[in-house]
């Protein structure tokens, strides 16, 4: 990836970040990116594996996720500070990417205590996906989530999906035909600190993606490898909420062991 076009988008996602209230155009974001419209829609795809609007949408619910935890604001006043102008659009954008809704994810301080996979309209085969999920041998680690999603953002709800207490190896069985990304990520948080008492910006979170793979009726894909790095600026967000360690921890799957 040339530096240029990194550091431009980056310009782009900064921008975001800074006006999440306002009613944010594609033509002010390429202006910040100091590109073209065409082009700036072109390698913002390319780089962040997302359109600009969906980044945009999906820091939105970020930010969302964040106040729920660090504030007492209400969900209406959520809703205005993240540029939502109808609350009910912003319960139901929520509640479709998290998986609860704002008023659970804050009673649930940010975690679930499982991660459900999609049923509905999902043909299971024999299909098998199966690899290892790779970390940096210094890097600390806490639960890692690994899940089939039909684009590169992990939200809603995962095709198929593992919960490891480890990196190693994983196997997804009985996955859907279909076009999907496989994506993980993992928080650990700081030393002698639970994950429920780290602050949301002091926890160190960990991304891994790959895709999209093509899954066709009764075939193994095996050597699908996902590594581990710290979160980038330009990495889609997690909108998915962490799982709760305190409830996992005695029933979490081996990395070679029980996949959803």
């Amino acid at each position: 990836m040339a530096d240029g076009i990194k550091k431009a988008i980056e310009r782009a996602i900064t921008a975001m970040r800074n006006n999440l209230g306002e009613p944010l155009a594609i033509d002010d974001l390429a202006r910040a990116a100091l590109f073209s419209k065409f082009h700036f829609s072109r390698e913002f795809r390319r780089v962040t594996g997302v359109s600009p609007g969906r980044f945009l949408s999906s820091l939105r619910i970020q930010e969302a996720k964040r106040l729920l935890l660090t504030t007492s604001m209400n969900v209406a006043d959520i809703s205005l500070t993240v540029g939502y102008t109808s609350v009910g659009t912003f319960s139901s954008r929520f509640t479709r990417s998290v998986g609860l809704t704002p008023t659970m994810y804050r009673r649930l301080r940010g975690c679930a205590p499982h991660v459900q996979p999609a049923s509905c309209g999902l043909e299971p085969t024999g299909s098998t996906v199966c690899g290892r999920v790779l970390q940096q041998p210094d890097a600390g680690t806490g639960l890692i989530f690994l899940g089939l999603f039909p684009d590169r953002i992990p939200e809603g709800r995962p095709v198929r999906c593992v919960v490891m207490a480890r990196p190693g190896a994983y196997r997804l069985n009985n996955v859907p035909p279909g076009r999907w990304y496989v994506l993980s990520h993992s928080v650990a948080p700081p030393p002698e600190m639970s994950l429920h008492q780290a602050p949301v910006d002091k926890q160190d979170l960990t991304v891994g993606a790959l895709g999209p793979i093509t899954v066709g009726p009764n075939v193994t894909i095996s050597g699908v490898d996902v590594r581990l790095m710290p979160m980038r600026n330009i990495d889609p967000p997690v909108l998915l909420p962490l799982l709760d360690a305190r409830r996992t921890a005695l029933s979490v799957a081996l990395p070679d062991e029980a996949a959803a």
